[in-house]
Protein backbone atom coordinates (compact mmCIF):
# COMPACT_ATOMS: atom_id res chain seq x y z
CA UNK A 1 0.00 0.00 0.00
CA UNK A 2 1.50 3.22 -0.50
CA UNK A 3 0.71 5.61 2.25
CA UNK A 4 0.26 9.12 0.33
CA UNK A 5 -3.19 10.28 0.20
CA UNK A 6 -4.53 7.69 2.19
CA UNK A 7 -7.01 7.60 4.84
CA UNK A 8 -6.17 6.46 8.24
CA UNK A 9 -7.85 6.10 11.56
CA UNK A 10 -5.87 6.56 14.37
CA UNK A 11 -7.46 5.61 18.47
CA UNK A 12 -5.63 7.09 20.97
CA UNK A 13 -4.83 9.83 19.09
CA UNK A 14 -4.76 12.91 21.52
CA UNK A 15 -1.68 11.99 22.95
CA UNK A 16 1.35 9.78 23.47
CA UNK A 17 1.96 7.41 20.57
CA UNK A 18 -1.27 8.20 18.89
CA UNK A 19 -0.73 12.13 18.62
CA UNK A 20 3.19 11.38 17.55
CA UNK A 21 1.68 9.37 14.65
CA UNK A 22 -1.40 11.56 13.41
CA UNK A 23 1.74 14.30 12.96
CA UNK A 24 3.78 12.45 11.42
CA UNK A 25 0.92 10.77 8.97
CA UNK A 26 -0.48 14.11 8.29
CA UNK A 27 2.97 15.89 7.41
CA UNK A 28 3.13 12.93 4.64
CA UNK A 29 -0.56 14.01 3.36
CA UNK A 30 -2.39 11.59 4.67
CA UNK A 31 -6.07 11.82 5.75
CA UNK A 32 -6.17 11.21 9.82
CA UNK A 33 -9.61 10.81 11.65
CA UNK A 34 -8.36 11.10 15.26
CA UNK A 35 -10.03 9.10 17.53
CA UNK A 36 -10.01 9.71 21.58
CA UNK A 37 -12.33 10.29 24.28
CA UNK A 38 -10.37 13.98 25.55
CA UNK A 39 -12.31 16.29 23.50
CA UNK A 40 -10.13 19.27 24.79
CA UNK A 41 -7.15 17.62 23.45
CA UNK A 42 -8.64 16.19 20.40
CA UNK A 43 -9.83 19.78 19.15
CA UNK A 44 -6.05 21.24 19.91
CA UNK A 45 -4.51 18.75 18.06
CA UNK A 46 -6.82 19.02 15.85
CA UNK A 47 -6.09 23.19 14.59
CA UNK A 48 -2.40 21.93 13.91
CA UNK A 49 -3.39 19.11 11.68
CA UNK A 50 -4.35 19.78 8.45
CA UNK A 51 -6.97 16.66 6.70
CA UNK A 52 -7.84 15.91 10.27
CA UNK A 53 -11.32 14.79 11.69
CA UNK A 54 -10.87 14.55 15.00
CA UNK A 55 -14.05 12.53 16.98
CA UNK A 56 -14.47 12.28 20.36
CA UNK A 57 -15.82 8.85 21.52
CA UNK A 58 -15.78 5.54 23.89
CA UNK A 59 -13.74 3.08 22.01
CA UNK A 60 -15.33 0.39 24.53
CA UNK A 61 -19.02 1.26 23.31
CA UNK A 62 -20.60 -0.70 20.38
CA UNK A 63 -22.63 2.56 19.34
CA UNK A 64 -20.65 4.75 19.67
CA UNK A 65 -17.82 3.19 17.81
CA UNK A 66 -19.88 1.90 14.78
CA UNK A 67 -21.86 5.75 14.42
CA UNK A 68 -18.16 7.23 14.38
CA UNK A 69 -16.87 4.90 11.42
CA UNK A 70 -20.11 6.15 9.21
CA UNK A 71 -19.12 9.13 10.15
CA UNK A 72 -15.63 8.80 9.09
CA UNK A 73 -17.34 7.08 6.14
CA UNK A 74 -19.37 10.01 4.98
CA UNK A 75 -16.22 12.48 5.44
CA UNK A 76 -13.44 10.49 4.09
CA UNK A 77 -15.62 7.96 1.49
CA UNK A 78 -12.95 5.35 2.52
CA UNK A 79 -10.65 3.95 5.06
CA UNK A 80 -7.42 2.65 3.99
CA UNK A 81 -5.78 2.27 7.26
CA UNK A 82 -6.93 1.64 10.72
CA UNK A 83 -4.14 2.62 13.43
CA UNK A 84 -5.46 0.27 16.84
CA UNK A 85 -3.45 2.25 19.49
CA UNK A 86 -5.93 3.47 22.34
CA UNK A 87 -4.48 1.88 25.87
CA UNK A 88 -4.67 2.43 29.09
CA UNK A 89 -2.87 1.05 32.38
CA UNK A 90 -4.19 0.08 35.47
CA UNK A 91 -1.10 -1.96 37.08
CA UNK A 92 -1.24 -3.59 40.31
CA UNK A 93 0.07 -6.82 41.55
CA UNK A 94 -2.64 -9.59 42.24
CA UNK A 95 -2.21 -9.58 45.57
CA UNK A 96 -0.32 -8.25 48.71
CA UNK A 97 0.02 -10.30 51.44
CA UNK A 98 1.62 -8.59 54.93
CA UNK A 99 1.88 -10.82 58.36
CA UNK A 100 0.65 -13.71 56.86
CA UNK A 101 -2.61 -12.05 55.46
CA UNK A 102 -4.04 -10.85 52.28
CA UNK A 103 -4.17 -7.48 52.54
CA UNK A 104 -4.75 -6.00 48.90
CA UNK A 105 -6.35 -7.35 45.84
CA UNK A 106 -6.29 -6.48 42.35
CA UNK A 107 -9.72 -5.03 42.08
CA UNK A 108 -12.04 -6.69 39.05
CA UNK A 109 -12.86 -2.86 38.01
CA UNK A 110 -9.01 -2.17 37.39
CA UNK A 111 -9.01 -5.57 35.33
CA UNK A 112 -12.36 -4.96 33.67
CA UNK A 113 -11.55 -0.98 32.87
CA UNK A 114 -8.17 -2.42 31.42
CA UNK A 115 -9.84 -4.87 28.87
CA UNK A 116 -12.29 -2.66 28.09
CA UNK A 117 -10.10 -0.45 26.53
CA UNK A 118 -7.23 -2.67 25.58
CA UNK A 119 -8.81 -5.58 23.94
CA UNK A 120 -12.96 -4.81 23.24
CA UNK A 121 -12.05 -1.05 22.11
CA UNK A 122 -9.68 -3.12 19.88
CA UNK A 123 -12.17 -5.69 18.77
CA UNK A 124 -14.89 -2.95 18.32
CA UNK A 125 -12.56 -0.60 15.88
CA UNK A 126 -11.03 -3.74 14.58
CA UNK A 127 -15.25 -5.17 13.32
CA UNK A 128 -16.02 -1.72 12.47
CA UNK A 129 -13.23 -0.90 10.11
CA UNK A 130 -13.45 -4.21 8.73
CA UNK A 131 -16.98 -3.59 7.54
CA UNK A 132 -16.21 -0.92 5.23
CA UNK A 133 -12.78 -2.36 4.30
CA UNK A 134 -14.63 -5.43 2.93
CA UNK A 135 -16.77 -3.98 0.16
CA UNK A 136 -14.48 -0.81 -0.53
CA UNK A 137 -11.20 -2.94 -1.69
CA UNK A 138 -9.46 -3.66 1.03
CA UNK A 139 -6.99 -2.16 3.73
CA UNK A 140 -5.05 -2.83 6.67
CA UNK A 141 -5.15 -2.81 10.52
CA UNK A 142 -2.18 -2.52 12.42
CA UNK A 143 -2.88 -3.20 16.37
CA UNK A 144 -0.91 -2.17 19.09
CA UNK A 145 0.80 -4.64 21.62
CA UNK A 146 3.33 -4.50 24.04
CA UNK A 147 6.53 -6.08 25.00
CA UNK A 148 4.65 -7.06 28.38
CA UNK A 149 1.89 -9.47 26.12
CA UNK A 150 4.80 -12.59 27.11
CA UNK A 151 3.49 -11.52 31.28
CA UNK A 152 5.28 -8.71 34.00
CA UNK A 153 5.05 -8.62 36.87
CA UNK A 154 2.84 -6.05 38.18
CA UNK A 155 0.87 -5.75 34.94
CA UNK A 156 -1.78 -8.80 35.00
CA UNK A 157 -4.91 -7.16 33.18
CA UNK A 158 -2.41 -4.83 30.94
CA UNK A 159 -0.23 -8.03 30.14
CA UNK A 160 -3.84 -10.15 29.35
CA UNK A 161 -5.15 -7.50 27.23
CA UNK A 162 -1.93 -6.84 24.54
CA UNK A 163 -1.43 -11.21 24.43
CA UNK A 164 -5.42 -10.81 23.53
CA UNK A 165 -4.31 -8.21 20.93
CA UNK A 166 -1.90 -10.63 19.55
CA UNK A 167 -4.29 -13.39 19.28
CA UNK A 168 -7.20 -10.96 17.20
CA UNK A 169 -4.68 -10.29 15.11
CA UNK A 170 -3.43 -13.77 13.94
CA UNK A 171 -7.18 -14.53 13.68
CA UNK A 172 -8.29 -11.45 11.71
CA UNK A 173 -5.02 -11.95 9.22
CA UNK A 174 -6.54 -15.30 8.58
CA UNK A 175 -10.50 -14.29 8.49
CA UNK A 176 -10.05 -11.14 6.87
CA UNK A 177 -7.08 -11.55 3.70
CA UNK A 178 -10.42 -12.78 1.61
CA UNK A 179 -11.46 -9.36 1.27
CA UNK A 180 -8.11 -7.76 0.75
CA UNK A 181 -7.51 -6.64 4.37
CA UNK A 182 -4.19 -7.12 5.95
CA UNK A 183 -4.18 -7.57 9.82
CA UNK A 184 -0.63 -7.12 11.66
CA UNK A 185 0.25 -5.55 15.26
CA UNK A 186 3.29 -4.21 16.68
CA UNK A 187 4.63 -4.58 20.05
CA UNK A 188 7.13 -1.86 21.75
CA UNK A 189 9.08 -1.74 24.66
CA UNK A 190 9.88 1.70 25.81
CA UNK A 191 8.80 4.71 23.40
CA UNK A 192 10.02 8.42 24.31
CA UNK A 193 6.63 9.54 24.92
CA UNK A 194 5.64 12.83 27.38
CA UNK A 195 4.79 9.94 30.09
CA UNK A 196 8.36 8.46 30.07
CA UNK A 197 10.06 11.89 30.06
CA UNK A 198 8.17 12.76 33.21
CA UNK A 199 9.83 10.06 34.66
CA UNK A 200 12.08 10.42 37.61
CA UNK A 201 15.54 10.29 36.37
CA UNK A 202 16.74 7.35 38.31
CA UNK A 203 13.87 5.55 37.47
CA UNK A 204 14.00 6.55 33.64
CA UNK A 205 17.71 5.04 34.35
CA UNK A 206 16.67 1.60 35.66
CA UNK A 207 14.52 1.23 33.03
CA UNK A 208 16.63 1.84 30.21
CA UNK A 209 19.26 -0.31 32.11
CA UNK A 210 17.00 -3.40 31.02
CA UNK A 211 17.42 -2.57 27.77
CA UNK A 212 20.20 -4.15 25.56
CA UNK A 213 20.29 -1.14 23.30
CA UNK A 214 20.45 1.14 26.37
CA UNK A 215 18.17 3.80 25.42
CA UNK A 216 14.10 4.06 24.47
CA UNK A 217 12.48 3.79 21.16
CA UNK A 218 12.08 7.35 19.38
CA UNK A 219 8.62 8.48 18.17
CA UNK A 220 10.36 8.29 14.65
CA UNK A 221 10.93 4.70 15.24
CA UNK A 222 7.75 4.04 16.12
CA UNK A 223 6.14 5.51 13.06
CA UNK A 224 8.70 4.11 10.72
CA UNK A 225 7.70 0.56 12.33
CA UNK A 226 3.93 1.11 10.99
CA UNK A 227 4.89 2.36 8.15
CA UNK A 228 6.92 -0.61 7.02
CA UNK A 229 3.78 -2.76 7.94
CA UNK A 230 1.21 -0.48 5.66
CA UNK A 231 3.45 -0.28 2.73
CA UNK A 232 4.93 -3.96 3.14
CA UNK A 233 1.82 -5.98 1.18
CA UNK A 234 3.59 -9.45 2.20
CA UNK A 235 3.50 -8.48 6.27
CA UNK A 236 0.40 -10.29 7.55
CA UNK A 237 -0.81 -11.78 10.86
CA UNK A 238 2.69 -11.10 12.02
CA UNK A 239 3.87 -9.37 15.29
CA UNK A 240 6.69 -6.22 14.61
CA UNK A 241 8.65 -6.39 17.80
CA UNK A 242 10.27 -2.70 18.14
CA UNK A 243 11.28 -2.99 21.84
CA UNK A 244 15.75 -2.66 21.56
CA UNK A 245 15.70 -6.23 23.09
CA UNK A 246 13.68 -6.25 26.09
CA UNK A 247 12.60 -9.52 27.69
CA UNK A 248 10.83 -9.00 31.30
Amino acid sequence: MSIEQTHIVITGAASGIGKAMAEHFTARGMHVALLDRNQQQLDKLAQDLPNSLPICVDIADETQVDACFERIMSQFGKIDMLLNNAGVLNDGLLLKVKDGKVVNRLSVSAWQSTLDVNLTGTFLCGRAAASHMATNGGGVIINVSSVARAGNKGQTAYSASKAGVVALTATWAAELCDYGIRVAAIAPGFVDTPMIQQMRPDMLEMMVSKVPVKRVAKLAEMADAITFIMENDYFNGKILELDGGLRF
